[in-house]
């Protein structure tokens, strides 16, 4: 932002609009930050946005004051840096809540199924990004996405309760290993579109699989290439 040296005669209300529309993209990262910091940068960040308010330096019509405006102004970089490393996403921090929350389900139910739990957690990521009571359009239901005939096939009373889910997805995604010999690729793909449509292809290993991934849906090709890389990010 250029600084202003130049402010006589002009309406500071007017002035004051075209801070606050060029700040705005900068300002909306920290709305609903929860976090404050104490340090000389936050000060001067408040006291622009006090600036910007018609709180700081001038009230109604009378003329603002240039040099209190433009010392404001340059201390923007040095506060928006200080507030940007205090800032934490809240989708990061909704995210890693949720993973947290259902860690022992999710482990309980690697241990019993024999399934790594990078890959329990990638599919649920992919499945529902950990919102146990997530439904589809096509009647897929909680963390692990359960169609009602999955589910009722693994003794699932309630899709939306984590324990139920978690188990039976995990036991369900197990089975597919086991049928695939250990193929990850085709057990996702199998998980997504069907193992009936998956053995029509003739699909038993990785390699049949990226011989043959362009004959499933492209959601599908899309399901096994995203599942693949949230595991390689939980596996860190």
């Amino acid at each position: 932002m250029n600084s202003i040296t130049n402010t006589q005669g002009i309406d500071p209300r007017v002035l004051k609009e075209l801070l606050q529309l060029q700040t705005m993209s900068k300002l909306s990262l920290f709305a609903d930050n929860p976090s404050s910091s104490s340090s000389d940068e936050t000060s001067d960040f408040s006291e622009l946005l006090n600036t910007l308010m018609g709180q700081g330096v001038g009230t109604g019509t009378d003329p603002l004051d240039a040099s209190d405006l433009n010392q404001s102004l340059s201390n923007l970089p040095s506060a928006l840096g200080a507030l940007n490393k205090s800032y934490t996403p809240l989708q990061s921090l909704s995210q890693s809540t949720s993973i947290s929350q259902f860690e022992g389900l999710i482990g309980q139910a690697s241990l019993k199924y024999g399934v790594d739990t990078s890959l329990v957690k990638a599919v649920i990521q992919q499945e529902s990004a950990f919102n146990h009571q997530a439904v589809s359009s096509a009647g897929a239901k909680g963390l692990m996405q359960l169609m009602d005939g999955t589910s009722s096939g693994y003794g699932v009373s309630n899709p939306f309760d984590p324990k139920q889910n978690i188990d039976a997805g995990t036991h369900f995604l197990s089975g597919l290993l086991k049928k695939y010999n250990g193929n990850e690729g085709v057990a996702l793909a199998a998980y997504n579109a069907g193992p009936g449509r998956v053995d029509r292809l003739g699909i038993k290993t990785d390699q049949d699989l990226a011989a043959k991934l362009q004959f499933l849906p492209k959601e599908t090709q899309a399901y096994v290439s995203k599942v693949l890389d949230h595991r390689t990010n939980f596996a860190q």
